[in-house]
Order: structure tokens, then sequence, then C-alpha cells
């Protein structure tokens, strides 16, 4: 950032009342009747109940509307290993996000510790506060590890949301990319660039959709991902492939979608065109992507082309998944998020980008009433659209119970939407 925009990003965190995020009563607590009932000696009573019962606390609690944001600081977006508390901003802005965008309560937590058995267990011994969980920014392999213990050892939804959140949303977008370009996902040749945790999310997630293993090659920092290398870890081996290639150069040959999630400036024009006609290109590097909107679209007319930015077209954001997935989740009582919940997020988020776009997200982003429509440069929806919440939550709310991991059952789906839409209406008018 130029000295400016540091300024303005210190004082915009500063000011007032420093941070994002604050607590708010929900009950009356202006006379000494109502403090007798939210603390002594009132209190006591829904205490009981929920030691009778510990599904009360879901009834007696704010449980059911509260997620955990949970880092360590290890893999902090575009920062790197920065620690536990300087990822503070950063978890403090994803509660905010859950917030305005879905109307959930969501506390931020960093964790000061980077053994992976250790991180569980504070996790675990903390989550009966907790309705759901959303890891972040935890580096990996670790990250693979702590998740997978968590989803077995835990009965509430939890998300490592930069590796499926990236990949929910960059999953919709190829869907839709295909779509315009008219090709088959069982056919194409996928190049992905980086292998850490979205990396290995992502390609599991577009493997679930159609693409196959055998037309998969990985790179990581030291080359292709093969089955010749003998440096390889558990995680990567799963995407090793048998072509006796070493580079990315090599691997771009007649590659028609390239993923990047790995560092800025790493792919060339020249790389560009060795790919197949009507290339993909997802350069999901941040905040600088793998090549520049400007040169790719200079190499490659054909081209569609995604980053994590919102100053581009087809902004790959997170935002656009987590608070609705979670949405979904916890108004089933979901006890996990599992692929069936994730790919139909990610389904439901591509059908969105094919409707009519409302004048009032043209009018959001400052663009002429129209001028955004499905095709190239409009294949993910944005951010301020008001239909990500009935619509997403609504699809991860059936897949959960479809799939038998929801507590509770929505029987009357048109109501359920309705109180979505009054939702929505509430976060507009704070």
């Amino acid at each position: 950032m130029n000295p400016s925009e540091k300024n303005e990003a210190l004082r915009y965190h500063s000011q007032g009342k420093p941070g994002k995020i604050e607590i708010v009563p929900t009950k009356p607590h202006h006379t000494q009747h109502d403090l007798s009932l939210a603390y002594s000696p009132g209190v006591a009573e829904p205490c009981l109940e929920i030691k009778r019962d510990p599904e009360l606390a879901y009834k007696y609690t704010s449980k059911g509307n509260l997620v955990g944001v949970i880092s360590n600081g290890t893999a902090v977006l575009g920062l790197g290993n920065i620690g536990a508390l300087p990822s503070k901003p950063v978890m403090e802005g994803k509660s905010l996000l859950f917030k305005v965008f879905a109307g959930i309560d969501a506390y931020d937590i960093e964790v000061s510790e980077t053994d992976p058995e250790k991180f569980v267990q504070i996790v675990k011994a903390i989550a009966p506060t907790f309705g759901g969980i959303n890891l972040e920014d935890i580096k990996a392999p670790e990250c693979f590890e702590i998740e997978n213990r968590l989803k077995e050892e835990l009965d509430i939804p939890l998300m490592h949301d930069d590796q499926h959140g990236t990949a929910i949303i960059s999953a919709a977008g190829l869907l839709n990319a295909l779509a315009i370009v008219d090709k088959k996902i069982d056919e194409i040749q996928l190049v992905v660039n980086g292998a850490g945790a979205a990396a290995s999310s992502c390609t599991k997630m577009y493997m679930e959709l159609g693409v196959k293993k055998e037309n998969i090659v990985m790179c990581d920092s030291r080359g292709v991902v093969s089955i010749y290398r003998n440096d390889l870890n558990e995680w990567k081996k799963e995407f090793a492939t048998n072509r006796n290639i070493k580079t990315l150069t090599e691997a771009m040959i007649n590659a028609d979608v390239f993923l990047g999630l790995s560092a800025p400036n790493i792919l060339t024009s020249e790389m560009l065109q060795l790919m197949n006609e009507n290339p993909i290109v997802f350069a999901l590097a941040n905040p600088d992507p793998e090549i520049s909107f400007e040169k790719a679209q200079a190499a490659r007319t054909d081209i569609i082309f995604a980053t994590g930015r919102s100053d581009y077209p087809n902004q790959v954001n997170n935002v656009l998944g987590f608070p609705y997935i979670f949405r979904g989740a916890l108004d089933v009582r979901a006890t996990t998020i599992n692929e069936e919940m994730k790919l139909a997020a990610a389904k439901a988020l591509a059908a969105i980008a094919k409707e009519e776009v409302p004048t009032y997200i043209t009018d959001a982003y400052g663009l002429k009433p129209g001028s955004l429509k499905f095709g190239k440069d409009y294949i993910i929806p944005k951010p301020f659209d008001k239909r990500l919440l009935h619509r997403i939550s609504t699809a991860v709310a059936r897949a959960a119970m479809d799939s038998g991991v929801a507590q509770e059952t929505i029987n009357d789906w048109k109501s359920y939407e309705k109180k979505l839409n009054q939702l929505q209406e509430n976060l507009e008018s704070v």
C-alpha cells in the first residue's frame, strides 16, 4: 500500500473504539429485576436445565448462532507466519463479515500454539462455547491434520476457510467458465501452481465435479509434483502425476485451466501462449497475482481470467461462501460441513451468476445498469448480491439434511426463505 492508503487503514482500525467488533446485550438489563434474571439468582435456572439436557444450550444461550474464528497466525494471507497476536485484525475482520453478511455472531480467538496436537486439544477444550468453528490462516501441512482431527472429534460444523472457501468459490467460477467456452469438465487439462492448503482443497473439489486425476498437474516451489520425486509428503503424493515433466512451462502445454495459489508474477505471457484455445486462468495469489490482469489480457484475447482482487473482474472472494455456508449449517444444527454441503454451495453460487443482475448491484459498483451480465467478465456474483444469503444458505441446509448430518429439520422452506429475507433486511438497516 502507498503511504496514504497505509495511514487510512491504520486510522480505520484505531479511530473511536479500537478494533472492529464489540459485544451487544440481547436482553433487558436496566433494572435490578433484569439483572437478577440475567445473573444471580435467575441464571441458575438455565444452568440447571442445560446440566439436565446439554441440547438445551441451544435454547437458553447464544451457542446456536455463535462461531469461533480461531487461528494461530501461521499462514496469514499475503503476510505469512506473523504469529497469533498480529493476526488479530484479520480474525476481527472475519468476525465482522460473519455478522454483516449472515447475521452470525463470531468471536475471534488467537491461539499462541503451533504444535498441531496441542492446538487440537485447545480448540476441543473451548468448543462447547460455539455452534460452529471457522479455522483460519493455519499453515500447511499442519492445517490438514488439525482440521481432520477436529472434524472427527467434534459434533459441530467446522471448516478451515482458507482451504474450502477458495475451493467453493473458484469451483463456481470454473463451472461457469467452462459453460461459456463449451468445454466438458471431464476432458479438461488442469494445471495447479501451489500445493498448500487452498490448492489441495481446490483440486479435490474440482475432482468431485468431474476433473480426472490423470488430467491434473500440480506444481510446488520445486517444480512438478510427480511420482518421480522422493521429497513429497503424504498430501502431495495424492496429486502426483506420472507424466515425466519437471517444470511449470512444460505443464502449461495444451492446458485448458490454470489455477494459481502460489506467488506473484510466476506465470509469463509465453506460458499462456502454450495453453489451448479459450484458456481459463485463475491467478489467485494475493495481493499480486501470478500474472497481472493487463499482461494476461494482452497475451490472450480469448482468455477468461479471475483473481482474488476486487479491482478486476471475476474476484474469487471467500465472503461469497463462508457466511452463508455457516448460516445454513447452523440453522439445521449440522454436525459437520461435508462435501455435499460444499458442492451445494458452489452450484448455488454458480447459478446466481447466470441470472439477471439487479440494478442495486451495478449501482453499488458505480456501473451502468445492464453492464454486468453472465459472460467472460462475470462468472462469479458480486459480494453485495442480496440473493446470496437465502440461496446459498438454503442449498447448504438442504444438503445437510439430505446427507444425514442435520439435527434439526426444516419442513417449510418458504418460511425459511422468508426468515432469511427478513434477516437480510435487518442487516441492511444496521
